[in-house]
């Protein structure tokens, strides 16, 4: 028996050491090329759930991992069965919708599938027009309307039969179909950057309609260089100061065909937010000004189409802000949220106009960051209320009484209750973790995990967690938050790296953001400290410092970044020789201004997308910067103006499809840089458009020119 014991233990100590050494040798081998291979280390991510009218279950398209495609998954709700219900050769799942309790409609290729979830049967059920998108069913559950080509069209589920709705759609002037801009001239579907699409009332009678019509906006070239000869390939796209597209709300007669245009002022200088309908018919429109300065709740009674206002709230100082409304379960109140206090909050008011100030709901100690949602008694909303760096879900009873915290899991939760409000699906990522569904009981708060999405390559791994401490700023009184990600085992004595970035607003936060995630843990495994900052503009500290950024693009919270930077010079372990800084859009808008305005207070930066220049800046960005007209001194604010400033090392990244920062304003800028006599380097990509860290091959081909520019001017103490 010793000889058992003593041979026992010896395998196990000799199993252990080659399993730590295996684990080792793995963390060793991380390589931009393990980040960006196909298929993905963190996997498919889940869908937005859509729950069953009855409450019972929820589906949601997902693919195991490893595995292609997006299939249909259908899983109780409590968690305790989920499956797998679509056919395995069918293609990937698009859109989900409920008919009754028991059956889903989907979208997958040009077919309409039918699911029943008693029997578990899965089969195509009629053919749709060629990329259709945006499904939703009708209150009777006998038809599904859906968008094609910027029309609605209607599917008869009996008779499998199409009908064309509307002949609203223009195609787009873009021949190259990617990037923002390369919209359809006029079409039913949101704005460049938000809005809703359509909404059935409840009768099914008629449907509510958002007509986006482009015609009027600037015609520009985005020059297309892999066409066969030169593209020109013009979109609309307009500048602060110019026509915006012009957004109508509409209501369709779905018997007739017959729209009628509901009279909402100015629908070129107004984006809206959303529309939705009260249980008895009437339909609420929430509009907003391009400049955010005005917000308007309309109310339509039942069966007309004259647009009344309830409630206007006009601010100056406001900015770029979150907005959202929906219809309490009396039908005679609204509630939405708004910017009125300090904090961001959910308010209601009277659907009639009365003369009521809007009354406070949720707890105006912390930021309310999402849309309200209702649900059987009560009001779902996301908040900050834990701290700054953290998104949970709330519960208030429409009761009345204190607002419950449902979700417990630190990080990002994004929830969807059950219509009947005693469940919660939530999506969760945190800093070492990607987006995973979860359910809970709407008031015990105890979650199941129900999707398990990254490889194990990802999960055999380990991964850095980040600290989030808080300093003085050195031009203010306000207090700085960040994120901070350390190398492990860090020598005593040593001093290391530090790469701000990905700089933007509202950063420093528990969550997983994608290929930034990714590219940040390699870059810690490369011994880098990484900090993130949540400069000007940010939520979570009050209206004040959040509203500083107005007119104030790369002005104060370019001193934030000082601050951050006297702050981690402070510590032992940081090298002040060796500090750099990255991001991408009004991030790389950052690095380049950070880099021109206060020479010597970064040695490196990588401008991805940078927005240098206000007078190419797009028609939502007079939310922050106003117009030539009423704010010529911001326009003024070119980064070329300041090119002689340069001193550091200084990377550009673009894409020349990028249709939100036209590649034209760097390319200007790198014109100016050379007359100049400065030296920098620049990386493009033929195709890549705005969201180039989200492009399969431009992704590894970018990221691997960051990182090799940080290594060669950082990773080694000059000499």
């Amino acid at each position: 028996m010793q000889q058992i014991s003593f041979w026992r233990i010896w395998f196990m100590v000799g199993f252990l050491i080659a399993i730590s050494t295996s684990l080792q040798a793995q963390e060793a081998e991380l390589t931009l090329d393990d980040l960006f291979a196909r298929p993905k280390l963190t996997g498919t991510s889940p869908s937005q759930p859509v729950w069953a009218p009855n409450s019972e279950h929820f589906a949601f398209s997902w693919s195991e991992p490893g595995n292609s495609g997006r299939g249909l998954w259908i899983s109780s709700n409590d968690g305790e069965e989920i499956r797998l219900f679509s056919n395995t050769k069918s293609p990937s799942v698009r859109d989900i919708a409920w008919t009754d309790a028991n059956t889903i409609l989907s979208l997958r290729g040009d077919q309409l599938w039918q699911t029943s979830v008693s029997e578990g049967v899965d089969l195509q059920l009629m053919p749709v027009e060629a990329g259709a998108s945006n499904l939703s069913i009708s209150p009777s559950g006998k038809q599904a309307a859906y968008i094609q080509n910027g029309d609605l069209w209607l599917a008869d589920l009996s008779s499998k039969q199409n009908r064309q709705l509307t002949e609203i759609g223009i195609a787009p002037l873009s021949s190259l179909p990617k990037g923002r801009y390369s919209r359809a001239e006029r079409e039913i579907g949101p704005g460049i950057w938000s809005g809703p699409t359509y909404k059935w009332s409840p009768d099914g009678k008629t449907i509510a309609i958002h007509v986006v019509d482009r015609r009027e906006m600037r015609k520009v070239p985005f020059p297309d260089y892999l066409d066969a000869e030169t593209n020109p390939n013009e979109v609309r796209r307009s500048y602060p100061g110019d026509p915006n597209e012009i957004r109508m709300v509409a209501l369709l007669d779905v018997a007739s065909g017959n729209i009628r245009y509901l009279d909402l002022p100015d629908p070129h200088a107004n984006q809206v937010i959303d529309f939705n309908w009260s249980p008895d018919g009437a339909l609420l429109v929430d509009i907003a000004s391009d400049t955010a300065v005005e917000r308007k709740l309309f109310v339509v009674s039942p069966g007309e189409s004259q647009v009344k206002e309830i409630w206007r709230g006009v601010r100056e100082s406001r900015m770029y802000t979150s907005f959202g409304s929906s219809w309490h379960p009396d039908g005679q109140q609204v509630v939405f949220l708004s910017d009125l206090g300090d904090r961001y909050g959910l308010y209601t008011i009277e659907a009639s106009a009365s003369k009521d100030l809007p009354q406070l709901l949720t707890d105006p100690s912390y930021d309310v960051l999402s849309s309200p949602i209702i649900a059987g008694d009560a009001l779902f909303y996301a908040g900050n209320g834990v701290n700054p760096y953290e998104q949970h879900v709330y519960r208030l009873k429409m009761s009345g009484g204190k607002p419950d915290q449902v979700t417990q899991l630190a990080g990002q939760n994004i929830g969807y209750p059950s219509p009947d409000g005693k469940h919660l699906v939530f999506m969760h990522s945190n800093d070492t973790s990607p987006p995973e569904l979860y359910v809970a009981g709407s008031e015990d708060g105890t979650a199941k995990k129900i999707t398990h999405s990254p490889l194990p390559a990802f999960t055999e791994r380990t991964w850095t967690a980040a600290e989030y401490v808080s300093f003085p700023s050195l031009v203010d009184d306000y207090t700085l938050h960040a994120r901070i990600l350390k190398p492990t085992n860090m020598q005593p004595g040593k001093k290391y790296p530090v790469l701000f970035g990905p700089v933007y607003s509202n950063t420093a936060r528990n969550r997983w953001a994608g290929n930034y995630s990714l590219v940040q843990q390699l870059l810690v495994k490369k011994g880098y400290i990484i900090v993130q900052v949540d400069s000007r503009g940010s939520n979570g500290y009050g209206r004040s410092f959040r509203e500083e950024f107005l007119l104030g693009f790369a002005d104060q919270d370019i001193e934030d970044y000082a601050s951050a930077v006297a702050y981690m010079e402070s510590l032992d372990y940081v090298d002040p020789d060796r500090i750099g800084i990255w991001g991408s859009s009004y991030g790389g808008t950052l690095s380049v201004y950070s880099l021109l305005m206060k020479p010597g207070l970064f040695q490196v930066g990588v401008a991805a997308a940078a927005a240098v220049d206000p007078m190419f800046f797009g028609t939502d960005d007079v939310a922050i910067v106003r117009t030539p007209q009423t704010d010529p001194e911001i326009f003024e604010r070119k980064a070329l103006k300041y090119a002689a400033n340069l001193q550091d090392k200084l990377l550009f990244i673009h894409g020349m499809q990028d249709h939100v920062v036209p590649f034209k304003t760097v390319a200007v800028l790198a014109e100016e840089l050379i007359k100049q006599g400065k030296d920098f380097d620049f990386a493009f990509a033929p195709g890549a458009t705005h969201g180039w860290s989200r492009e399969q091959h431009y992704d590894r081909y970018l990221f691997g020119k960051l990182i090799e520019y940080f290594d060669r001017h950082l990773a080694e103490p000059s000499k």
